[in-house]
């Protein structure tokens, strides 16, 4: 549990990443949003990470999104494994500081390098799938079509998602919920017995409104999760570029 109330919430990045490990770009991003019993997603965090919570609810996140020159500074992109699809299954935690940030249940990518490198270095569960983005124009609008079926290593699981992207919303017109979802400076993961904590950077977030117009997934059962109910809450951006901090280990994990 938490030993220090939660930080507060701030839609500019909170943390400075002077040295960065990892560069990327998160770009045509989507971000689909379901509530949840927080008890149900605390079941699957370790000891010393806490589900952070808005409005009495955890909140899961389906995000699909094409990756862009993942590198390490000073070196140029290593070509098609640098640029990609992914799509992540997410929810929101705070650690025993109450510094907020992100937990991943899975992280799909079409690519299999990475997912091994990431794996090794940060604890995450990336998983190898065939993936496909589109758009197409609809009078002034734009309409993203993104495709995930998984091939490695946790069999089969999938993700079909639709939306329609509206227009940018100003600050203002940005919810509490918006900040709460999107104002994540840092990742918490597991490598073995040890909880790591990295920072992230990267500009406030550009949202814009999206209408859901197909969404037909498994990627979150597959990750355990209960099947999610009601129509998700949607979001889009066209993305930042991103820092990304070499992990750092702040516990061990009580079994």
């Amino acid at each position: 549990m938490t030993t220090t109330e939660p930080e507060p919430i701030s839609i500019e990045p909170t943390v400075e990443v002077r040295r960065p490990v990892m560069l990327q770009g998160w770009y045509n991003l989507t971000a689909l949003h379901w509530r949840y019993e927080p008890s149900v997603i605390q079941a699957f965090l370790p000891s010393g990470f806490t589900v952070d919570t808005f409005d009495g609810a955890a909140w899961v996140g389906l995000i699909p999104f094409h990756m862009r020159r993942i590198r390490v500074p000073h070196t140029p992109s290593f070509g098609p494994l640098s640029t990609f699809p992914e799509t992540n299954v997410r929810t929101y935690i705070r650690d025993e500081n109450g510094r907020r940030g992100v937990w991943f249940f899975s992280l799909d990518v079409s690519r299999m390098l990475p997912a091994l490198v990431a794996r090794v270095t940060y604890g995450l569960p990336y998983c190898w799938s065939s993936m496909t983005m589109s758009e197409q124009a609809d009078g002034d609008a734009q309409i993203r079509t993104y495709t995930s079926r998984r091939k490695w290593p946790r069999g089969e699981a999938s993700s079909s998602v639709t939306v329609r992207v509206g227009r940018e919303l100003l600050t203002s017109e940005l919810t509490e919920l918006d900040h709460f979802l999107t104002a994540r400076w840092a990742l918490g993961s597991v490598f073995g017995s040890r909880r790591l904590w990295a920072n992230i950077h990267h500009d406030a977030w550009p949202i814009h409104e999206a209408e859901v117009l197909h969404c037909d997934e498994s990627l979150l059962s597959a990750a355990g999760l209960p099947l999610p109910t009601g129509t998700p809450i949607a979001r889009w951006s066209p993305g930042v570029d991103v820092r990304i901090a070499m992990p750092r280990i702040v516990g061990k994990i009580n079994r």
